[in-house]
């Protein structure tokens, strides 16, 4: 899962990334209106953690664009103005969740979460398809019941394709979605083909359907 952490405090924002890190997210930085603006503008996210009061512009602008290009990325303020009417404003504009600096890593990794799977997964911390079914929080897959090891990008891949079901996913938004910003630095899609390749052979071996069908000089669709 990739989270775009939006925060002028470069000790809290590592602070932040580090945490999120160890709890299997994998984190892009952005420490100025400017820059924001520009990687929400071109990337897509699963959780943007958005400070208020950015070098250069205000984050509830970063919100307005965000909802006016109607983009889905989750969103959650994280922000010292521990104000009623901001707050308000934040949640009417579009805002999943608005959380008062300070705070405790784990709330907001909670918080985190609990967006993610409210807007991806209808709620759900059990995602099954017929004989496939994965436990979120756990982070396990099984196959008729039966554990299938994936890697954490791999996992990530799965989860991506299924919350993206039915729908084709182009090879240049895996690259993002697995390398974020320095996707575009790729000669080529290699690495991308050999998770999938990997994902798709694990599934295949524990007895799973072939879901995930390649389109050829498109993509890739999880079909249901």
């Amino acid at each position: 899962m990739k989270i775009l952490i939006i925060e002028d405090e470069e000790a809290l924002a590592k602070s932040i990334g580090a945490y999120l890190s160890d709890a299997h997210y994998r984190c892009e930085y952005a420490t100025s209106f400017s820059e924001a603006m520009e990687k929400t503008e071109v990337y897509v996210y699963d959780c943007i953690l958005l400070d208020l009061m950015l070098p250069g512009g205000d984050g509830l602008k970063i919100l307005s664009e965000l909802k006016a290009n109607n983009k889905q990325d989750g969103v959650i303020i994280i922000s010292a103005k521990d104000s009623l009417d901001d707050k308000i404003k934040g949640l009417q504009i579009g805002a999943d969740d608005y959380l008062t600096k300070p705070f405790h890593l784990s709330e907001l990794a909670a918080r985190i979460y609990s967006v993610i799977r409210r807007k991806q997964f209808s709620n759900a911390n059990i995602v099954e398809q017929h004989e496939l079914r994965i436990d979120i929080p756990a982070k396990t897959v099984t196959v008729n019941d039966q554990p299938v090891n994936l890697t954490r990008k791999e996992f990530d891949l799965l989860l991506y394709f299924i919350s993206n079901k039915n729908k084709v996913v182009s090879k240049t938004a895996l690259a993002e979605h697995l390398s974020g910003d320095i996707a575009g630095m790729f000669d080529n899609y290699d690495f991308v083909y050999v998770h999938i390749k990997n994902l798709k052979k694990k599934l295949a071996e524990a007895g799973c359907d072939n879901y995930l069908k390649t389109l050829y000089g498109t993509g890739y669709k999880w079909e249901v």
